[in-house]
């Protein structure tokens, strides 16, 4: 029987854009026995995916040798490392299997963050690029096309019925704003951001700004009207929000690979990062926003200040545009 381990770590976007290839494994191989493996606290993610057959996880005080041991005992056949990290690498030395992982293009973003001159080839998304692990360890299988899934719990949902019905928007279209992100450059000017809020709301949608522990300042920053959610919500529970909006709109962040394995309309601002990266909303369901401006990318995951001190990438995506933007989808 094969026994499957699909190894990613972090970060909350990446966990999830495992997920195609977490379907087509089982879809190709509906006898195997497909095991997820990531740090604890991102389990949510993955915890409800009826595709897998269970879930392992790295402590936050655990040690590598810990986790391989109990990796050991489930006598896995294949190993698929989609993390690429220092930690997965010593999987590979420590678990028995036929392991195999993917190129992460390291080369090509380099020169094109530091030339501009693109490598990367044919264009594909980061998605599709887990798929040359499962292939280079001989188990055959393709992308669908379709989005990631992130399945929510019934608690998830039930708590998000509950919590809408209490703040007035149970009735009501609302759009999911995510103003945070981990590097400055990827966010969004705030004043952006209120401007957005106000416009939405004078076309009939509900504010929720969503996020996490982090983002708390910032999504109660948004202006009169908003609920901010950020940072009062599980993993699940904020899926569960996402899943009931209308639109998300969101930076090169987690939030927006939540929105789309959710199945959740998505207004994305791409401003340091581009999509030869391979980040890009991985849904038909999008519109992503940015500006075609000669010092992007200025770097692979967003830095503290823009390098040239304007940060056109974003500050140049106006409110009106994102706010047509979300018309066009929802309409």
């Amino acid at each position: 029987m094969l026994r499957i381990l699909c190894v990613r770590f972090s970060s909350i976007g990446d966990v999830l854009l495992t997920t195609p290839l977490v379907r087509a494994l089982h879809r190709r191989h509906p006898e195997a026995e497909l095991y997820f493996v990531t740090k604890r606290a991102l389990a949510p993610l993955v915890v409800e995916n009826t595709h897998l057959t269970g879930l392992l996880t790295l402590g936050p005080d655990e040690r590598i040798t810990e986790l391989a041991q109990r990796l050991r005992g489930l006598g896995p056949t294949h190993g698929l490392d989609l993390h690429g990290s220092l930690r997965s690498t010593a999987l590979r030395w420590l678990v028995p299997a036929r392991w195999a992982g993917y190129s992460k293009r390291k080369l090509a973003r380099t020169a094109l963050i530091s030339t501009k001159i693109n490598l990367y080839g044919p264009h594909v998304p980061v998605p599709e690029r887990y798929f040359e692990a499962a292939n280079a360890a001989g188990l055959d299988v393709q992308p669908d096309g379709g989005p990631p899934d992130f399945f929510l719990a019934p608690a998830a949902r039930a708590h998000m019925t509950h919590w809408l019905a209490e703040v007035g928007l149970d009735q009501k279209p609302f759009a999911a704003l995510a103003p945070g992100a981990a590097h400055a450059t990827k966010r969004w000017p705030m004043g952006h951001w209120r401007a957005l809020a106000e416009r939405l709301q004078e076309l009939g949608f509900g504010i929720v700004a969503v996020g996490g522990p982090q983002d708390r300042e910032l999504g109660e920053a948004l202006g009169p009207g908003v609920v901010s959610a950020a940072g009062e919500f599980s993993l699940q529970e904020t899926g569960a929000c996402l899943a009931r909006a209308a639109v998300a709109i969101s930076g090169d962040t987690g939030v927006m690979h939540m929105a789309t394995g959710v199945g959740t309309r998505v207004v994305a601002l791409f401003g340091p990062t581009v999509e030869p990266f391979g980040f890009y909303p991985y849904t038909k369901r999008a519109v992503v926003l940015e500006r075609d401006l000669s010092c992007r990318p200025c770097s692979a995951m967003g830095t503290e200040r823009c390098p040239l001190g304007h940060h056109r990438c974003l500050t140049d995506v106006r409110p009106d545009q994102v706010a047509a933007a979300v018309q066009q989808l929802v309409a």
